[in-house]
């Protein structure tokens, strides 16, 4: 028998179209940017944040943000991903697991992101509890992100797991 490793690895993806609401903000990685227009979305859309919460759900197997706050739900309408992402590492802990960090790639055309990183790590980290990196980059005018048609982002995750459990085939 082998043991599972005490580290787990998660990813996580999210993707919004740009709202034609020109009230609605735009909020990435729990950060307010003001020069462009909002996502679209049950929530407030932050990819960033969405995409952070699905890697660290999916390090300990425990499904992913739509399974825990369906956009059917009303209780989630406008909800702050900042806090859904509290959530999720509440539920991670709760399992056992620790983040040990996490690191983001935005990609967008517009807006510039920039002046907004710093700021987007530093609540990220607070909320995870452990290093988040971000990164922004370009679809250099290929498809729907090339087009500025919306915004998506890519995060991986480092968790600490609860036990090395036996995975499956061990015996």
């Amino acid at each position: 028998m082998t043991a599972a490793s005490p580290l787990r690895v998660g990813q996580g993806f999210d993707v919004h179209r740009f709202s034609e609401d020109p009230e609605r903000p735009l909020v990435l990685g729990g950060v307010s940017v003001p020069e462009a227009r909002g996502l679209e979305g049950h929530s407030d859309a932050d990819v960033v944040c969405h995409a952070l919460a699905d890697a660290l759900l999916g390090a300990l197997g425990l499904g992913d943000l739509g399974r825990h706050f369906p956009d059917t739900d009303p209780q989630w309408s406008g909800a702050d991903s900042v806090e859904l992402l509290g959530r999720v590492v509440s539920m991670v802990t709760a399992e056992g697991g620790r983040p040990v960090n996490g690191d983001c790639t935005v990609v967008c055309e517009r807006p510039a992101l920039a002046p907004h990183l710093d700021e987007m790590e530093r609540r990220m980290t607070q909320v995870v509890g452990a290093p988040v990196s971000v990164k922004a980059t370009r679809a250099e005018g290929l498809g729907a992100l090339g087009r500025v048609e919306g915004i998506a982002c890519l995060a991986v995750v480092l968790v600490a797991a609860p036990s090395a459990a036996p995975g499956p085939g061990d015996t």
